[in-house]
């Protein structure tokens, strides 16, 4: 016996209609995650979606002159009207999926390149946290969160190895125009990062209270830091190193424990110099200001600290500075040239003098004196000033 069922099949318009339906609805649900995946407007994404569907109706024969795209935000539901009519065409479903895989994408990713220009624009030179991504010899990729930046082989650190998931801290180096490939650049061997890693680390930089005047840095060795303040109850040394040296050990963590050195600016070269070449102790220094060279003297067993391994110690000394640096140890004093021999004294009617200071080997510093005294600025000829105007003063 045969049963006969009164349920009639789906009509074919009905099967259509729930494919529509279907298709919209994945329609929406892939502009919401482009929204979330690129950080893009979803209002922004949907109005890239209408121009590049608008274009292709456009290009089409028999297309209607004034008429636009209009999608509905709720039911995915895609028009094209004129003047408050659907004159929708009847193939504009394949339209849509030919202008997906083609110009939506391309316009889309142009518009996420604009938006990049225009936030990280006015970044360069941050410091910024990423994410690795993926780890190369040649290049690294870094998660910044909503882009992906590149880390040359040029801007690594030799001697640093990245895994990828790795939390990573770079300097923001350059932002391309847009294109293929992430437009960000970003390094970890630039100046740049350790003088923004000491900012996030020490308040007083943060706020003002203590400057880096100067930088130098061979990336992954070794590296120094000139600071200053102008706050006479500060010490700009002891703000950077932190209590225990918290601070300071925080940057060489970050940096694979990179050697740094924290030195005090000082307006005065000679006494600059001395201090760039910390450790080691300076016994003089002579300045020619014309061609911005410094001749300095050491203790022969400090010769090879302040040269430094391989010439480290000095090469930073100059980089700090910006001064040329010729070291000599103090056994060799006697051997200066004969220019150094020959006794200088300014034009009578000029407000420079030369230094009073006796030197170890018997000889008159060469050094301009400081304005208002007859004595430069090293700190052992100060000393002298001193003990001269208690002498002058006792008479």
């Amino acid at each position: 016996m045969r049963r006969w069922s009164c349920r009639s099949a789906p009509s074919r318009g009905h099967t259509l209609r729930r494919t529509y339906n279907e298709m919209n609805t994945a329609l929406l649900s892939a502009l919401h995650e482009i929204e979330v995946d690129k950080g893009i407007p979803f209002d922004t994404v949907t109005g890239v979606l209408e121009e590049s569907l608008l274009a292709a109706y456009e290009g089409r024969e028999g297309a209607v002159e004034g008429a636009e795209v209009l999608l509905d935000r709720e039911t995915g539901d895609l028009r094209v009207m004129k003047d408050g009519e659907d004159i929708t065409p009847h193939d504009f479903t394949r339209i849509a999926a030919q202008v997906m895989r083609q110009t939506f994408y391309q316009r889309l990713n142009e518009v996420h390149n604009e938006q990049l220009l225009e936030e990280y624009g006015g970044r360069m030179g941050d410091v910024v946290t990423g994410i690795v991504q993926q780890a190369h010899r040649r290049m690294t990729l870094v998660d910044l969160g909503r882009v992906e930046a590149l880390l040359p082989a040029s801007e690594q650190v030799p001697n640093e190895r990245y895994e990828n998931g790795q939390r990573l801290k770079c300097y923001l180096l350059e932002i391309r125009e847009p294109g293929r490939g992430p437009g960000l650049t970003v390094s970890r061997r630039h100046e740049g990062l350790l003088k923004g890693l000491f900012e996030l680390e020490v308040p007083e930089i943060y706020d003002g209270l203590v400057e880096i005047k100067a930088v130098a840095r061979e990336a992954g060795l070794r590296s120094k830091v000139a600071v200053w303040s102008k706050e006479s109850g500060i010490d700009p040394v002891g703000a950077c190193v932190g209590p225990r040296g918290s601070r300071v050990r925080a940057v060489v963590s970050e940096l694979r424990n990179e050697k740094i050195d924290i030195i005090q600016w000082d307006p005065d070269p000679a006494r600059f110099i001395a201090k760039a070449l910390s450790p080691a102790r300076v016994r003089e220094v002579y300045l020619d200001d014309d061609e911005k060279q410094a001749e300095v003297i050491v203790p022969d067993d400090q010769l090879s600290l302040a040269i430094g391994r391989e010439g480290q110690n000095a090469r930073l000394a100059v980089k700090l500075t910006d001064w040329k640096i010729d070291i000599k140890p103090e056994s060799q004093a006697l051997e200066f040239d004969e220019e150094l021999e020959e006794e200088w004294e300014p034009e009578e009617d000029s407000t420079m003098h030369r230094c009073r200071a006796v030197l170890a080997n018997g000889r008159r510093c060469a050094n301009t004196a400081l304005p208002g005294s007859l004595f430069c600025g090293i700190p052992s000829h100060q000393a002298q000033a001193a003990e001269f105007e208690g002498l002058v003063d006792g008479s």
